[in-house]
């Protein structure tokens, strides 16, 4: 179904965060080890495997990368010292890193030889383990030693012509091919154990913990890294516990849980029950095949009340297959085929389960030129220009000073006071790119990255995927002057069984922690074709800047007056 391999990897410590009334708060959170550029902008941190298997390079000349040698052995250090990097100045260096903190290169690079022969000018080297981690066509191998068991002319660098050839010796994965300068060398009667083959280190999966550590202590992030896929990706998550540097006396391990997601196992659950749970000093690869548009949110499973209150919360969305769809085609017809298919279909008739049926009716609706699709909803009624994952969040000050400082924490009593959309509280919400607080290690730490002010260009539309990872409270949140189009709750698109759907326009939305909605904000009056929310605006909506806010006036305060509270704005451009 066309679908791509991503990665991502993330640290599960702790960190401070800001508040809009100045406010500093203790969290137990995840934190990016992967996608730090991209997540700086505000982005999804999810990456290709291209992108992802990219090591950092070298230091430069005015900081050490994080991981870079110690300098001293029991001495003063070589050259003075440097200040390690914030992840500000580390996304930042050589352009914009996405990969992965910590990957690195495989130690070992040379291999002994067994024999040495030549036909013509193509010399064929067999060693005695397989190359076909390390050696690729073209790349340039070192012939050494040998002492006289090998001629000359077959010393020196040359590069690779052929791999996995075969050889009266070992399996092909042992033997390549590199051209000679000239031909008529003798062949190696003896094997030359003496003689290497040495080439470029490769990615083979290892990795340096150092420059995990020094990234991932007191890295945490709230909202935890921002994860968007599409369906039919395959999803490779790496959670590495990092410890807690204000907490050394616990012990706690982490999880990621996707809340309400399909699994490819309850292995992969992220509950400690029917899974794993993470130590610290331990990493886990979590695997997701994504079968479900829709929008997620995930998790720390290890007592959920305490580390959801504690910031150990993300949000996660998958974008459709109906995204896929060449411009033009109908979409009608894109989500029948769908159904040929036993591992996406959907017939109510056959499958009581079944949340995204045929639309009722053929609307003739194709795929538009721009833009995307919330849902495979065959008739084009989910289309958007511009989506924002928007993440209600709060959290009781008083249980997280006591989780800071070795008391026992009061369950009983929780009461959230704080109330965040994105991790901030207003004003921050409208302030562009990431919040930085400085941390107990005295670096600043972009600890809240995500804004949530929304930007809409007038007569275009905007999705919003509300998640609410409450503990204590219900939330509500008000649009003013632009009405708010409800057409997913739970990552289930709102159709009954016999395909109607059943969207419906209001001025708020509620939420119990653990929910979500799909929202379209449309800032168009008047379209050219008022069925298709694709078709051109010919009435657009007055520019101007307009609310998202909560009517429960206790959550706009943050326990105290003016500063606070569930609110941002929305400017029609």
């Amino acid at each position: 179904m066309n679908g791509a391999i991503k990665c991502q990897q993330i640290s599960g410590g702790d960190g401070y965060a800001t508040m809009g009334d100045g406010t500093q708060t203790y969290l137990f959170s995840f934190g990016p080890l992967s996608g730090l550029g991209d997540i700086a902008k505000g982005l999804p941190g999810t990456e290709f495997p291209s992108i992802f298997n990219a090591p950092f390079p070298v230091s430069t000349s005015n900081y050490l990368v994080p991981g870079d040698p110690a300098t001293t052995i029991g001495a003063a250090p070589v050259g003075g010292l440097m200040p390690l990097l914030t992840p500000a100045q580390f996304a930042q260096l050589n352009g914009v890193y996405n990969g992965a903190v910590g990957l690195d290169y495989d130690v070992t690079n040379s291999v002994n030889i067994l024999n040495i022969s030549e036909t013509g000018t193509t010399v064929t080297v067999v060693g005695y383990v397989p190359l076909d981690l390390n050696l690729r066509v073209g790349n340039q191998v070192v012939i050494a030693g040998g002492g006289t068991d090998v001629p000359a002319g077959y010393k020196g660098t040359f590069a690779v012509t052929a791999i996995n050839v075969s050889n009266p010796f070992f399996p092909p994965n042992y033997a390549f091919n590199y051209t000679a300068p000239t031909s008529g060398l003798a062949a190696v009667s003896e094997p030359p154990t003496p003689a290497t083959a040495s080439f470029p280190r490769s990615l083979d999966g290892h990795v340096d913990p150092r420059q995990i550590m020094d990234v991932g202590v007191m890295n945490g992030n709230i909202p935890a890294p921002l994860m968007a896929i599409n369906e039919d990706d395959e999803f490779f998550l790496t959670l590495t516990n990092v410890g807690m540097i204000m907490r050394p006396d616990l012990f706690e391990q982490h999880t990621v849980h996707f809340h309400g997601y399909p699994n490819a196992s309850a292995f992969y659950d992220g509950v400690p029950d029917a899974s794993v749970a993470i130590n610290i000093g331990a990493s886990f690869t979590y695997y997701y095949l994504s079968p479900d548009a829709g929008t997620y949110f995930w998790h720390c499973h290890i007592t959920p009340p305490e580390h959801l209150q504690m910031g150990m919360t993300g949000q996660l969305y998958v974008r459709p297959r109906q995204d896929r769809v060449p411009a033009g085609s109908p979409l009608y017809a894109a989500r029948q085929q769908q159904d040929r298919d036993l591992r996406t279909a959907c017939v109510s008739a056959n499958d009581i389960l079944c949340s995204n049926p045929l639309p009722a009716v053929n609307t003739g609706a194709t795929r538009a030129a721009t833009g995307r699709y919330a849902y495979n909803d065959g008739d084009g009624s989910t289309f958007y220009n511009v989506d924002y994952p928007v993440q209600i969040h709060g959290f009781d000050p008083n249980f997280h000073f006591v989780g800071m400082t070795f008391n026992p924490e009061g369950f009983a009593d929780m009461k959230d006071k704080f109330f965040l959309l994105n991790g901030r509280s207003y004003p921050d919400t409208v302030s562009p790119g990431p919040l930085q607080t400085q941390a107990a290690d005295g670096v600043n730490h972009f600890s809240q990255p995500l804004p949530a002010i929304i930007n809409i260009t007038a007569g275009q539309r905007a999705l919003l995927r509300i998640s609410d990872l409450d503990t204590t409270e219900y939330q509500t949140l008000a649009s003013l002057g632009i009405p708010m189009q409800v057409i997913g709750y739970n990552a289930k698109l709102l159709r009954d069984q016999a395909g109607n759907n059943l969207y419906y326009t209001t001025n708020s939305i509620t939420l119990a922690g653990g929910e979500s909605l799909d929202v379209i904000l449309d800032t168009c009056t008047v379209r050219a074709t008022p069925s298709d929310p694709s078709s051109a605006c010919t009435t657009p909506m007055a520019t101007g800047t307009y609310y998202l806010y909560t009517p429960n006036l206790d959550h706009l305060s943050n326990d105290a007056e003016n500063f606070g509270g569930l609110m941002t704005e929305v400017h029609v451009n």
